[in-house]
């Protein structure tokens, strides 16, 4: 089977045309409609200016294999999430590169009920698929042109309304009036396709709003909309200063993860942001199950524990989470990535939801966001994630795993290597798609320790793997 390089671990995706070109969406579309007998399909794009081309040859491989095509337009991840979810469509299919840099595009996949398609469910028999389609020009000829004008082979609609109601009842801002002072938030949609729906939420919501690059533009002309790269960051923290905001919001692309900001500008990192949520979710779900991913675990662990709820640990990886989130029904799973998953939301991961929860806690506590975060960040102060781009992972992992041994009170292998000690811990994981170490640390109240902890282990990488800085 000829290997692409643009199939990852749990979707597709790469630079356009090098990586990802039309015939693949053309044999991408026949082959998501054969393997997987979809004969009613939902797709959407997000604002990238490939999108068009792309979603033109998906539809007309769709087509061709006798699958009838929904199209949202542009719109959200989590729009693709809902509507297939929620409607009796055999799987769903949105285009987008995300966070990624603008000559990039990709697709995630869904079965239906919003179940996801991952390497281990069914995309590298996607791949092995679109390889054999690729090399027989006759094997979906006589099926639509993907030149053809996607609007004439796709059903267009849009359940945006629907959509938008149910994450109002769902974060109980349903017909809600403020009480006290009208919390003031900065939304910085980073001409994503965030803006719309933003622009919905606002007009339901008794919020004073901020809103910023709300208007969809595959130019990106204020950059990519990532809001990790420095800055981007620094923008959305200015305008919360500036404008005398609570809170701070900002989206990726298909706006599938929100990130936080403090009333000071201060960007909350997302591994505390789990915390939160969690407590919240345990608040409407006395006892639930709480998934957190590998890479930072002691704060959420604990915070589930005292609020009486089931803390269980997955393997990082947006596929890998959904799955978990289904087998052991948890109530929500969190990242420190920024991506939030709910059972209620098909166990999907939703870039609205968290916002909202955030919103609907502060206004019912009275607390800032900033004190919330402070109080953990002190109790369990970590590294971020650093990453070291190594010629030698494995071998890397084995030997930090050795020299660690005699010490270690408890360790597993789930994803990569946890290792944990009196007073610390830390989990070093290969990166799925690149030859990248991802380093995690992570102590109980002790910063100077954790500092010391993660220069320990990064002398020792530089050291053994002659490694280099990746941000």
């Amino acid at each position: 089977m000829k290997a692409f390089s643009c199939f990852k671990a749990y979707d597709i995706r790469g630079r356009v045309p090098d990586e990802l070109t039309a015939d693949m969406a053309r044999a991408l579309g026949a082959a998501f409609a054969q393997i997987f007998n979809a004969r009613n399909v939902v797709i959407g794009r997000d604002v990238r200016l490939s999108g068009p081309e792309l979603r033109a040859a998906l539809t007309a491989g769709l087509c061709a294999l006798g699958a009838g095509v929904t199209d949202l337009g542009v719109c959200g991840t989590e729009e693709i999430y809902h509507a297939v979810a929620r409607h009796a469509f055999d799987g769903g299919i949105m285009i987008t590169g995300s966070h990624n840099p603008a000559d990039e595009n990709g697709f995630k996949l869904l079965r239906a009920g919003a179940v996801p398609v991952s390497a281990d469910s069914g995309l590298r028999d996607l791949e092995s698929r679109v390889a054999d389609l690729l090399g027989c020009s006759e094997c979906i000829a006589g099926g639509p042109d993907s030149s053809a004008p996607s609007s004439v082979l796709a059903h267009p609609a849009s359940f945006r309304a629907e959509y938008v109601r149910w994450l109002l009842e769902y974060s109980r801002m349903d017909g809600m009036t403020q009480k006290g002072r009208m919390l003031k938030i900065v939304a910085d949609a980073g001409n994503g396709c965030a803006g719309p729906v933003l622009g919905d939420l606002a007009a339901a919501l008794p919020f004073d709003f901020v809103l910023r690059q709300t208007e969809p533009d595959g130019h990106f002309p204020n950059g990519v909309p990532n809001p990790l790269l420095p800055e981007r960051r620094q923008k959305t923290a200015a305008a919360v200063r500036e404008t005398g905001a609570d809170l701070g919001i900002a989206f990726d692309g298909d706006f599938d993860r929100c990130f936080f900001y403090d009333s000071d500008g201060n960007f909350i990192e997302g591994y505390y942001c789990v915390g939160i949520l969690a407590e919240e979710m345990l608040r409407r779900f006395p006892g639930g199950k709480i998934l957190y991913d590998t890479r930072a675990y002691w704060n959420t662990r604990d915070i589930v524990l005292n609020c009486g709820g089931r803390p269980v640990m997955g393997k990082t990886g947006h596929a890998f989470m959904k799955e978990k989130m289904r087998e052991i029904d948890a109530v929500y799973g969190g990242e420190m990535s920024a991506h939030h998953y709910f059972r209620d939301f098909a166990y999907c991961d939703s870039g609205m939801l968290p916002w909202l929860l955030t919103a609907a806690l502060l206004m019912r506590t009275g607390r800032p966001l900033a004190e919330l975060a402070a109080e953990r960040m002190a109790a369990y102060p970590c590294s971020g994630e650093i990453n070291r781009r190594v010629g030698n992972a494995g071998f890397l992992i084995k030997r930090i795993r050795d020299k660690y041994a005699a010490a270690v009170l408890y360790q597993d292998q789930l994803d990569g290597i946890n290792m944990e000690f009196p007073g610390w811990r830390f989990n070093l994981r290969m990166s799925n798609t690149e030859p990248i170490l991802r380093l995690n640390v992570e102590s109980r109240g002790d910063r100077a320790l954790l500092e010391d902890k993660t220069v320990e282990l990064l002398d020792f990488i530089d050291a053994e793997g002659t490694a280099q800085s990746v941000s």
